[in-house]
């Protein structure tokens, strides 16, 4: 009797670990099993966008493809989760992703809660014009101009208070709302990374209508965020994104992304050791 006792009380530990394990098992690392759950932008074209038959794609997109591929990670077995801009520190601390690609700036501030591996990618801020527009060539013709950008951005804010301080600046609720705006002559200009406004250039359906006007503003490294502390992780990322570049496919998919805007971007940046 004691022995029968003693196997159920195994048995009903067992199945308690058993439990736990499907449903928490990786929650504090972004992977479960042979899946892992990697953080993008839902909303930029060009960079990480869902389609609304649910795919996804863009730059960033790519790029996590790639690094999860080299580790170990099929790309059925990726799990995009949205990484809103004010959210990538607490989805990354909380484990809810393993790492986050999404136009992610590496700085002082933000190293502080996270690590980064890369850069991948060197961005600048910049303006977009309409195509046929040859009034804007630099920042300080902005002071006689209505800027748009979006609630709270830092770039349009950076522009008036430092740049062209007698600038209208218009604050709308999203970048579609300012290329909207643009094009139908209610602002001048829009602000942000070059590489989101090449995004949104390069649409099928806004080609040829908008121009960037090159004035590299801004130094923006982008990076791929990850928990504090993870070195074996960050070295990992960062000899699979040397090898996206060295085997051509970093090259292939920034002309494939952000070529149709006319889009110049810088080279590819030099990995951190």
């Amino acid at each position: 009797m004691k022995l029968r006792n003693t196997s159920a009380a195994v048995a009903a530990v067992a199945l308690l670990a058993l439990t736990a394990t499907a449903c928490g098992g990786g929650s504090d690392s972004g992977s479960n099993g042979d899946k892992i759950t990697v953080g993008i932008k839902f909303d930029q074209p060009g960079l990480g966008l869902k389609t609304p038959d649910g795919k996804y794609v863009g730059f960033d997109v790519d790029v996590a493809r790639y690094v999860a591929k080299e580790l170990g990670y099929a790309e059925d077995k990726i799990n995009f989760k949205q990484a809103p801009s004010a959210e990538r520190e607490n989805l990354i601390k909380n484990g809810d992703v393993k790492f986050i690609v999404a136009s992610y700036s590496i700085n002082d501030k933000r190293k502080k809660e996270v690590d980064f591996a890369g850069p991948y990618f060197l961005a600048h801020q910049d303006l977009l014009v309409r195509a046929d527009d040859t009034s804007i060539t630099k920042v300080e013709d902005l002071n006689s101009k209505k800027l748009c950008s979006v609630t709270g951005s830092t770039s349009a804010q950076n522009v008036r208070d430092k740049l062209a301080p007698k600038a209208d600046l218009r604050q709308l609720g999203g970048y579609s709302e300012c290329l909207t705006g643009l094009e139908n002559k209610r602002v001048d200009a829009l602000t942000t990374d070059d590489s989101i406004l090449a995004g949104y250039a390069a649409q099928k359906e806004n080609q040829g209508k908008f121009k960037l006007v090159g004035l590299r503003m801004s130094d923006e490294n982008y990076g791929i965020g990850l928990k504090k502390g993870d070195d074996e992780l960050r070295g990992k990322i960062n000899k699979a994104l040397e090898k996206m570049v060295s085997d051509g496919t970093w090259k292939k998919l920034v002309d494939q992304h952000f070529g149709p805007s006319g889009y110049k971007s810088e080279p590819a940046p030099k990995v951190e050791g």
